[in-house]
């Protein structure tokens, strides 16, 4: 009997003969070094950009930044609930036109890795599934389920079409497409077989036929990737074991960290640490590198996700990642880094590409303490990375084979590539004893940068038989050893670039001697449009490259010398950034037509860098819609509804109920299920602004007779990534009066003695901590907050499939475990501390509330618009005072510059700035003194905000600019608006100028 080819074989076999077709096309092969295009190694050097964060007006601007900081590849993901916000209705236009993003990235040369999900994590609201999946019987989430795969493949019926169009296989430039996401944060390889093989095979069925990829957990027939910061080593070993014959390639390397509500600034991964990163990569021997994010964006409307590790992470809607591009696609120092090192790859991928590690046993580099080294080689050819371990800077000497001795300087802990007899033309042998960025040749030149601080001295080596040094711009010794033949400069790095011209064995070369600040400022600029010259542009703070090729640049310091090198349409030259805009302003004077209003030249100077835009000006007095909470003319249901039940996506839900009590007083209102921020209201006055969610207890002063109770949820983003996705937004299930809420994480006990979770502890070996409470009548209990695998109560063990230490996070319902009348007892091993939270909620089933009322946004919306007029702030301030005194929650208490003590619509009317067309400006909103809530501009959601940090500025895209415009803002506790702001970023203020 004969075996059945395997679905994959199949679709191999296919995809080849679609392949033979198109035989005129790039094909993409790979071997265990890296991936061949033609047959011609290449380094895939991605930018991690998602178009969904972004304006469409941003994406060319944002995409050429990409390739001129040396990115020969983009890497996306597509967001499901972008395009299927609501079932059945499918949307593939405008911002959501995934298809034109990558045409326009393989207009820009781009190649393109597609990584469709269907779960994209992303720190993206539900990891990227629309909202309405929850709402499908008996789905669950990422597993063979029936359910959840039919809707997947309608999904992939939409979505892949548009990925097999734009392959190679058709002219396009889709390289590589990723199956699922980070499965293997989930299960092992063989658990998830199944599923993988199924989504994989979804993407064969449907035509893909470049290869497929995946990340943390592979797939039989796929390429794996490696996703991290930190830990190059490690992570290359593991795939070259698992996959000795593919290429190694970082499907995510980490630039920076998401950031969310009420946490720290993400600023810890600096420019040095990143570039040390980076060179541990190419230290280790990976060929592809995806800078996640390289752009992060920004996550307007609802789509923040939230993640695991507190009961309360939920992002912020600035997705600046602290990237390579900030959130208004500015340059950084990270930027800086990439582009160097993406110069350096570019100069010598073909050499890093083709070696192996050097073994230690075989190196024979001598240096002092304090410097270790580790080297690559290919034949006579090596590159050696010496990595300091000093805490100061300091210049190493070391002494490479027959003899040749560098000084290396290097800052702490910095790694610096050393070329060693590395050959750049025939008979001509480099070795560098600092950052070179270059080789190639530009305008009949072989053209080498060769960088190092301000100040600081590097030496090069060329051997060559013949070396004439035909013109310098810099003072430079020579020195030739006769015993290697070499010719050793010895160079001085100014501010001000230095020019060596030579002619080593007939070949034109040329040194370009920078330091570190110039090298930030370099531009490779590889043709577009009609010029199709490589061209390099030395001092501009940014470049851009128009469809034409037309360049402009920004310059910041008018006395900064700029260096033009290749072919531009006046020739290589160098001039300050005064003459360039001496130039511009000539231009502007010799179109003005009428002599009474022409300006002098050096009158527009001064005006470009004295006198920055302004950005549009708030009145003010905005208009005001005070909310009146309330949902009376609807009709009661029984329990409350999460927000998939009510049909409603983001945004808020108001639930609201009538109770009775018999007397005054204060009582603990209990929520067993809420995953969302709420506010609470007793008989219409605030009570608490409830953060920490999974389950709450929350102190409330009732009186006697009838009470009314309103919770006002606000949804902040379902999990992005959890074993636990697709959890009920809102008030899901009953809700109950009466209670208590303990923080139990003091007072443990061990063998040792008594642990205080709420401390730092150095236990070793996770002892058996435990801890006995009682019922004092309540036949409910939940656990909620940083519980440890192992749990146990009253000696039962508690299931928590799924869950993770390092969560800190979950919610157990306990009360199936209960002894009633007796003590009970809690058991966990010892995992970390201290812990954010753990608390014990008790209550009783008989006290539930019912007959609840429900209303949507739609019942928060404006009604009537009227003038402002700040409010009575010492009135609210002394309600508020009592409300505190009642509950406690002093956090929700607005006692700032004035409330209205209920949600309120602020509306301004502003027109647009008029913009100097030598300035590119950026615009954003300040809301020093807000609570929280939401913003919209010329209808657009703009995303959420809330002043507890550390987001403090909210994106305003220009694109989304009119002449004259409507900013709404909803503001929960009604805070006064006087401090609202625009601002324009710092590099608003510098001219922009035609470099030709």
């Amino acid at each position: 009997m004969t075996e059945k080819t395997s679905l994959l074989l199949q679709e191999q076999e296919k995809n080849k003969n679609t392949r033979t077709e198109h035989s005129a096309r790039s094909e993409l092969t790979y071997d265990q070094r890296s991936f061949m295009m033609n047959g011609e190694r290449v380094f895939l050097n991605s930018a991690t950009i998602h178009y969904f964060r972004m304006p469409r007006e941003e994406w060319r601007e944002v995409l050429m930044k990409a390739k001129l900081a040396g990115m020969n590849c983009i890497d996306t993901y597509f967001a499901w609930n972008v395009h299927e916000p609501e079932e059945g209705q499918w949307s593939f236009e405008g911002d959501n036109d995934c298809g034109a993003f990558l045409d326009l990235c393989a207009e820009l040369g781009m190649y393109v890795i597609t990584r469709p999900g269907p779960f994209i994590c992303a720190e993206w609201d539900f990891g990227g599934f629309p909202y309405w999946l929850e709402t499908k019987q008996g789905i669950k989430f990422r597993q063979n389920n029936e359910a959840y795969l039919h809707y997947v493949d309608l999904y992939f019926d939409r979505i892949i079409p548009i990925i097999r169009e734009r392959q190679l296989s058709t002219g396009g430039t889709v390289i590589l497409v990723q199956v699922e996401n980070e499965y293997g944060y989930l299960m092992d390889d063989v658990a998830a077989s199944a599923h993988m093989n199924h989504l994989r095979d979804g993407l064969l069925q449907r035509g893909i036929d470049v290869p497929l990829i995946t990340c943390v957990g592979g797939a039989e027939g796929t390429i794996e990737g490696a996703n991290f910061w930190s830990g190059a080593d490690g992570h290359y070993a593991k795939l070259r074991q698992k996959q000795p014959d593919t290429p190694k390639i970082v499907t995510e390397f980490w630039t920076g960290w998401f950031e969310n509500w009420g946490g720290p600034s993400a600023i810890q991964k600096t420019a040095p640490l990143f570039e040390k990163r980076m060179m541990e990569i190419l230290r280790t021997g990976y060929t592809g590198i995806s800078h996640y994010m390289f752009y992060g964006g920004t996550n307007f409307g609802g789509y923040g996700g939230r993640t695991v590790g507190s009961s309360d992470i939920f992002m912020i809607t600035s997705y600046d990642y602290d990237a390579p591009l900030n959130e208004y696609g500015r340059v950084t120092a990270k930027y800086a880094v990439a582009k160097t090192l993406s110069y350096l790859v570019h100069a010598f991928g073909a050499l890093l590409m083709e070696t192996e590690e050097v073994p230690a046993e075989q190196i024979k580099v001598r240096h002092p303490q304090g410097v270790s080294v580790r080297g690559r080689s290919k034949g006579s050819e090596k590159i050696w990375f010496l990595e300091s371990h000093k805490d100061e800077r300091e210049t190493f000497h070391v002494t490479l084979e027959e003899g040749r001795t560098l000084p290396v300087a290097l800052n702490p802990g910095q790694i610096i590539p050393i070329l060693d007899r590395v050959e750049i033309a025939k008979n001509v042998y480099l070795t560098g004893g600092a950052m070179i960025t270059g080789n190639e040749v530009v305008n009949g030149e072989l053209t080498l940068f060769i960088v190092a601080e301000a100040g600081q001295r590097s030496v090069v080596e060329l051997e060559t038989n013949v070396l004439n040094v035909q013109g310098s711009s810099m003072q430079v010794l020579v020195e030739r050893d006769p015993l290697n033949e070499a010719y050793r400069f010895d160079l001085v790095h100014f501010r001000e670039p230095g020019i060596i011209h030579l002619v080593a064995s007939g070949v034109p070369i040329r040194f370009v001697v920078l330091d570190k600040e110039t090298m930030d400022r370099t531009w490779r600029i590889n043709g577009e449009g009609e010029s199709n010259q490589l061209r390099y542009a030395i001092g501009l703070d940014d470049i851009d490259v128009s469809l034409s090729g037309q360049v402009t640049g920004m310059i910041s310091d008018p006395d900064r010398n700029i260096l033009l090198l290749g072919s531009w349409a006046d020739g290589e030259r160098s001039l300050t950034g005064r003459e360039f805009i001496y130039g511009e302003a000539n231009d502007s004077q010799s179109s003005m037509q009428d002599e009474h209003v022409q300006e002098s030249s050096a009158a527009i100077q001064h005006a470009l860098f004295s006198t920055p835009p302004m950005p549009p000006k708030l009145t003010d007095s905005p208009e005001l819609s005070r909310v009146i909470l309330t949902a009376e003319q609807l009709a009661s249901s029984g329990q409350p509804e999460h927000f998939s039940q009510y049909g409603q996506d983001f945004g808020y839900l108001l639930y609201e109920c009538d109770f009775d009590r018999s007397v005054d007083g204060i009582t603990t209102l209990i929520l067993p299920s809420l995953q969302d921020t709420a506010r609470i209201y007793v008989n219409r006055v605030e009570q608490a602004l409830v953060r920490q969610v999974g389950a709450a207890g929350v102190q409330v002063q009732m009186t006697k007779g009838k009470n009314t109770l309103q919770v006002l949820v606000q949804h902040m983003g379902r999990l992005n990534f959890s074993p636990y996705l697709g959890e009920s937004k809102g008030l899901a299930g009953s809700v109950y009066i009466g209670g208590s809420a303990q923080d139990i994480r003091r007072n443990w006990h061990a063998e040792h003695g008594v642990v205080h979770l709420d401390e730092v502890n150095h236990l070793e070996d996770a002892p058996l901590l435990s801890r006995s409470f009682t019922l004092d009548g309540m036949d409910r209990a939940i656990l909620v907050g940083a519980v440890s695998q192992g749990l146990r109560i009253n000696g039962m063990d508690v299931p928590m499939e799924g869950y993770q230490d390092w969560f800190s996070f979950n919610t157990l319902d306990l009360s199936h475990y209960l002894r009633p009348g007796e003590i009970n007892t809690l058991e966990m091993p010892y995992s970390r501390t201290p812990l954010n939270r753990l608390e014990l909620i008790l209550y009783r089933s008989e006290d539930e509330l019912k007959d609840w009322r429900m209303a949507g946004t739609d019942a928060l919306l404006p009604r009537q618009w009227g003038l402002y007029e700040p409010p009575n702030v010492s009135g609210h301030l002394d309600t508020y005072r009592q409300a505190a005194d009642y509950s406690g929650n002093w956090n929700a208490m607005s006692v700032g510059n004035g409330s209205y003590g209920q949600p309120v619509w602020y509306r301004w009317r502003f027109s647009k700035s008029a913009v100097p067309e030598h300035f590119r400006v950026n615009l954003m909103l300040r809301l020093t003194g807000m609570s929280k809530g939401t913003l919209h501009l010329n209808g657009h959601h703009l995303g959420r905000y809330w002043q507890i940090g550390p987001q403090e500025d909210y994106k305003i895209p220009i694109s989304w600019l009119q002449d004259e415009n409507e900013l709404l803002l909803f503001d929960e506790e009604g805070r006064t608006p006087e401090r609202v702001r625009f601002l324009y970023d710092n590099l608003s203020q510098y001219p922009w100028v035609v470099v030709e």
